[in-house]
């Protein structure tokens, strides 16, 4: 088992050596870290100034790590990956406004997206953030346990709406739905709306699920209270979960608002979360479904290794393995190989709109310790097989 994810052939089986080319190129300007923030700078500039710029994010950056435009637009994509059972999730990435009417557009959008994925076998999740719903002052104002306005509260009776219609849509249909974390001062007005929504949709089956980011300490103890509070109230729980993608924010904002940080003292503290988080969900498969977003081969093979001391067959809907498009191939492919189910999230959205989840992919590639060295390293392995 342990050398599943060195075999280039069955993750790269789906690139063509232009492909492969575009995406050993752009792997090696993320690994250089003032390229990225060089390009970060000029691509902002180049957008804000109105710069004909589209073509090439088009032709680079947007096609490695976007579906498309739209979602139709992606099609092409998910079925592709679909003939190697990688399923996809299809993320409309565009970030959250402050005005009404992008909201608005947002719910509209994954109704829409929600219609679209109900006859297609390939895309068995959607997705949103909380912030594509509301803003996220008012999440952090509840959060914090202030009284709101009667304006704000009105507000807030639109985001509850927002969510309720989106989950509804997701339970009729019989369709999965992510809700994103977000930063841990919004997070927990988020978590008692998704835990509403559990309550309401998840009676019979995991509908709903909310995801827990585990570089943060507390959320495990917030998962078994969750997982208690299910077990007395008798819904089931969706739970998605990630290392976490807001490190240095909440840590920066912690110190200088001299608070204890909710985050993790070290990499390894985080690692031993994550999959202890993973380890007490397969013991409590009968009410917690779990979706396991993962770059990391070796909790990837702890997870593996859980799944088959239980007898948990490969394939049990109530356990994913997630990444994002143009990133671990050699995980989401390999996985699929050998019968686990695995999703590749597909952002999608106008380019322009688009970018700042882009920027923010370059960054953390480059941030996270041996991410981009790793995927180099097998671009090169699978060149060499090629002789390219």
């Amino acid at each position: 088992m342990k050398q599943i994810f060195e075999d280039t052939a069955t993750a790269f089986a789906l690139k063509t050596d232009s492909e492969l080319e575009r995406a050993y190129f752009l792997f090696r300007m993320i690994a250089n870290e003032p390229l990225v923030r060089i390009g970060t700078a000029m691509t902002n500039f180049a957008i804000k100034a109105h710069l004909p710029v589209e073509g090439l994010i088009r032709a680079t950056v947007f096609d490695h790590f976007c579906g498309g435009v739209n979602e139709k637009d992606c099609m092409s994509v998910v079925d592709r990956m679909y003939t190697k059972n990688v399923c996809s999730v299809l993320d409309y990435s565009v970030e959250g406004k402050d005005t009404e009417d992008p909201f608005d557009d947002a719910v509209a959008m994954i109704l829409k997206v929600l219609d679209f994925v109900k006859e297609k076998d390939a895309i068995p999740f959607a997705v949103f953030k909380p912030t594509g719903y509301g803003r996220f002052a008012l999440f952090q104002k509840i959060s914090e346990g202030k009284s709101l306005t009667d304006k704000e509260e009105a507000e807030w009776q639109r985001v509850v709406v927002r969510f309720d219609r989106t989950c509804k849509k997701a339970y009729d249909l019989d369709v999965s739905l992510l809700i994103d974390a977000e930063e841990s001062w919004m997070q927990q007005a988020a978590d008692q709306l998704v835990e509403e929504m559990m309550r309401k949709y998840n009676k019979k089956k995991a509908v709903v699920f909310n995801t827990l980011q585990m570089y943060r300490w507390d959320r495990l103890d917030y998962l078994k209270q969750l997982q208690q509070r299910a077990n007395e109230s008798d819904f089931r729980i969706g739970i998605k979960v990630v290392r976490g993608a807001y490190m240095e924010k909440e840590n920066d904002r912690a110190e200088e608002k001299v608070y204890k940080s909710p985050i993790c003292s070290s990499k390894r503290e985080t690692d031993e979360n994550f999959d202890n988080a993973v380890a007490y969900i397969m013991n409590h498969l009968d009410t917690v479904s779990i979706f396991a977003g993962t770059h990391n081969e070796n909790s990837s093979y702890k997870m593996m290794n859980i799944m088959a001391e239980k007898g948990i067959a490969n394939n049990d809907d109530r356990v994913w393995f997630g990444q994002l498009f143009g990133m671990s191939d050699h995980i989401s492919f390999n996985l699929s190989d050998k019968g686990y189910n695995v999703a590749k999230y597909l952002p999608f959205g106008p380019v322009r709109d688009v970018m700042p989840y882009l920027i923010r992919r370059a960054e953390e590639n480059t941030s996270v310790a041996g991410q981009t060295s790793r995927e180099l390293s097998l671009l090169k392995k699978e060149r060499k097989r090629r002789k390219i």
